[in-house]
């Protein structure tokens, strides 16, 4: 019996269509024709899209009531969207993740850019973490769960919810063990010499944030014989890198307790708590506290939240980011080194350069960029997605 025909849903004429067939991923609300019957289909239906001549474009997974109105899945009008299909672009991120990388510790899916729009699966040896942050995922987990243990082996597969995409997609905020069982305790991975405690079911996000491997890995070159400041340090990032890398102390802000005491509980693992501090509090209170108690160290390193997360939130990111520059910098001893880091994708390189520049010339210290970092391999870019390209780490020297 063949499968019934996939619904149809078509674009109106003001979209964008050469950037659709050049691989822009993203069908907005005002390219596709809304009427009563494509807004009738439940999110996540995956449809054909169809141009204004009715000519196939590509297999979409459709949220009618989103922003984001319809996600490309595959060009291939005629390919089966399900577990094969899944399983065929989870061996290709598999391969290339297994090519970089000698421990089973990664991101393993970066959405788009893997070819599974809003889909994130970070893995932690023999449990992956999913965050199906588009409605078309949430409508296939039972396949994407059995293709995933199908294609890597992992025994348990735990499901986070709590991305703010989701609830653009109209999905819920439940967590779920979706195979076998959560850990009951901190699984320790080990990056750049360091061991790193992630909490995959209390933490933020999926536990750990991979994409930073590569500027950790930089910043603990230019900590060794160091002291070094970590602010906004999560579960000890840049801290324990730098430990590792021989800096002769580190000191870590957070205002998370919990994420703190993972970070001590690393620091621990590695042989490295007597060079480790930690100071729980708001991250600007506590740079202006440093200032007046003319603490000075030779490696200083802010990783903040996005402060702009959105294009609205672009001109109070941009002067968050001046205020961490211009409260951090006199914190550098003569000589030593600044790094300073954005996750927010509205925010572009030259407009968060700029808004470090001018904190940095605030504080009336004078900079050279070292090196400008980005995510690692395991999160690839989209070149026709800027977003898939948020992070952004400067290094300077004071």
């Amino acid at each position: 019996m063949s499968a019934a025909p996939l619904p149809v849903v078509r674009l109106t004429p003001k979209a964008n269509l050469r950037a659709i067939r050049r691989g822009f991923p993203w069908i907005y609300a005002n390219e596709l024709v809304l009427d009563r019957r494509t807004k009738a289909l439940a999110p996540g239906t995956v449809a054909l899209l169809e141009d204004t001549e009715r000519k196939p474009v590509g297999l979409v997974g459709v949220t009618p009531a989103s922003k984001i109105a319809a996600r490309m899945l595959d060009r291939d009008d005629q390919a089966e969207i399900g577990r094969d299909w899944l399983a065929t672009r989870l061996r290709r991120a598999l391969e290339l993740r297994e090519r970089i990388y000698d421990a089973p510790f990664y991101r393993l899916v970066h959405a788009e850019a893997d070819g599974m729009p809003g889909v994130i699966i970070d893995r932690f040896g023999d449990t992956c973490v999913v965050q199906p942050n588009a409605a078309w995922a949430e409508l296939l987990l039972p396949d994407l769960t059995q293709a995933l243990a199908d294609v890597t082996g992992v025994t348990n597969i735990l499901k986070n919810a709590g991305s703010r995409g989701r609830s653009l997609e109209g999905l819920d905020d439940a967590d779920a063990v979706l195979l076998g069982s959560a850990p009951d305790a901190p699984v320790p991975v080990e990056m750049n010499g360091a061991t790193y405690m992630a909490d995959l079911t209390g933490g933020q996000k999926t536990g750990l944030f991979y994409d930073q491997r590569p500027n950790h890995e930089f910043a603990a070159r230019l900590a060794r014989g160091q002291s070094v400041l970590d602010v906004f340090s999560h579960v000890g990032g840049f801290a324990l890198a730098a430990l590792a890398g021989g800096a002769t102390s580190a000191l870590a802000v957070d205002g998370s307790a919990p994420a703190l005491a993972l970070a001590e509980e690393g620091a621990r693992r590695m042989g490295a708590a007597d060079r480790f501090a930690i100071r729980q509090g708001d991250a600007f209170s506590t740079l202006d506290a440093l200032g007046q108690e003319n603490a000075r160290f030779g490696v200083v390193i802010c990783d903040p939240p996005a402060f702009a997360p959105s294009k609205p939130a672009l001109d109070a990111g941009l002067r968050a980011y001046e205020k961490v520059a211009r409260l951090s910098a006199p914190l550098v001893a003569e000589g030593g080194y600044l790094v300073l880091c954005s996750c927010s994708h509205a925010a572009d390189l030259s407009s968060f350069t700029g808004a470090c520049l001018r904190g940095i010339g605030r504080a009336g210290r004078r900079a050279q960029l070292l090196r400008t970092g980005f995510a690692g391999p395991d999160h690839p870019l989209m070149p026709q997605l800027a977003e898939s390209g948020y992070l952004k780490a400067l290094a300077f020297r004071l």
